[in-house]
């Protein structure tokens, strides 16, 4: 993960960055419609942001003189690129199973990148497993809570969305198990 070069991750911004900002100022787009494109173009950004920021203030801290880990912080930012491509397809409505697909995907995603550059002191590797399960179950219950506060409570979603939120929560938890065991798979070679 350490060869990926930084171009890599800045693309992912990039492409990110594009499409909300076609979502939020293109008229006439029907499937962007009540999507918070708004808050995302604003949010978004700042969170693929923050684990390389968190990183450079670390190692600034520490006086340490290391490639930054370019791989980790794309698997970081991947989901909220494929969260806004699924939009920008129109894959949410489309196909009947995306959205359980995305919640567990990009769980994995966020929580490998997350566990890779949290974890590298972490003993014993169970240690890992729960440690990255764990930031994974306390970001799926975020997440539910901000699409609740942003798109749901007053849009047309609100009848069904008590059922979609615990699968969400569910698939965002598995997704973040399954990254955990990875991530401590890696931590465990020599």
């Amino acid at each position: 993960m350490r060869r990926v070069p930084w171009w890599v991750p800045a693309l992912i911004i990039l492409a990110t960055v594009g499409q909300l900002a076609v979502a939020q100022w293109v008229p006439g787009i029907e499937r962007f419609e009540g999507k918070a494109f708004g808050a995302r173009l604003v949010a978004y950004p700042l969170l693929m942001l923050l684990a390389p920021a968190v990183w450079w203030l670390v190692a600034r801290r520490r006086g340490r003189v290391e490639r930054p880990p370019h791989g980790a912080f794309t698997l970081v930012m991947l989901p909220f690129l494929v969260d806004v491509t699924g939009n920008s397809l129109d894959l949410y409505d489309a196909v009947v199973w995306w959205d359980d697909l995305n919640h567990f995907a990009n769980w994995l995603l966020l929580c490998a990148g997350l566990g890779l550059l949290l974890c590298g002191s972490v003993r014993p590797a169970w240690a890992v497993v729960v440690l990255v399960t764990g930031l994974g179950a306390v970001l799926a219950i975020g997440w539910e809570l901000g699409e609740w506060y942003t798109f749901i409570r007053h849009g047309t979603e609100a009848g069904t969305a008590y059922e979609d939120t615990l699968g969400d929560e569910s698939l965002g938890t598995l997704g973040a198990l399954v990254a955990g065991l990875l991530v401590a798979r890696v931590h465990a070679r020599p």
